[in-house]
């Protein structure tokens, strides 16, 4: 069909004179959101549609774009799942966050905290970094991310790393007092063993000159 005309909520097109249906805007694409349709087409554009609704009454089409092709957020779910990394760039940005271009067409949003750096820096537009998927929402066709949590959690397991190494040494230090004071007690056994040995022996040879000198 031909594009007549563009509002914010839709696309006119003609499909023969005198007949012609409008496609919403959420229609046009299943991976990218719009805020005007003209962003995706122009007046006097030729555009693919599929009817989906017949309104007899009122004369009226509702056609669809993305119908067209089959929804691949089906799919998208096996390459994009929670926790993974991709690469992204900030397409757009506001103070609520920002629009990040992922890989095969799909954008996703961070939201405005999930943009800082390591060095305290916000990511701005045109920036290509590493983001985490956080959410992934099939239904709602929505991706959310973060590249902050990233690096928040390198630096917790490195913490987690190093107190899990102190504890190792800590409880290798208790082991090595332990078996110090063990061979301690174990001298010490020793020598009283060794003093009650020598002082019955003592005991042993007095009794014995008293029985001579009787």
């Amino acid at each position: 069909g031909l594009v007549k005309n563009i509002t914010p909520y839709g696309v006119f097109v003609e499909l023969s004179p005198g007949i012609g249906g409008m496609i919403h805007i959420s229609d046009l694409s299943w991976l990218k959101r719009f805020n005007n349709p003209n962003e995706y087409t122009k007046v006097g554009s030729e555009i693919d549609v599929l009817i989906m609704s017949i309104d007899k009454d009122n004369r009226k089409l509702q056609l669809g774009h993305k119908q067209i092709e089959e929804d691949p957020w089906n799919s998208l779910e096996d390459t994009f799942p929670v926790g993974s990394i991709h690469q992204g760039t900030v397409i757009r940005k506001d103070d609520k966050g920002a629009l990040i271009q992922l890989p095969y067409g799909l954008e996703g949003f961070a939201p405005a905290r999930h943009l800082r750096k390591e060095d305290e820096k916000t990511i701005n537009i045109d920036e290509i970094e590493q983001f985490m998927v956080i959410e992934f929402d099939r239904n709602d066709k929505k991706i959310v991310l973060s590249h902050s949590r990233i690096w928040e959690q390198a630096k917790a397991e490195e913490k987690n790393a190093e107190n899990k190494e102190k504890r190792a040494e800590m409880e290798s230090t208790k082991k090595a007092v332990k078996n110090i004071q063990s061979k301690v007690e174990k001298t010490t056994l020793g020598d009283i063993s060794v003093l009650a040995d020598i002082k019955k022996k003592m005991d042993t040879d007095g009794e014995n000159l008293r029985n001579k000198d009787e």
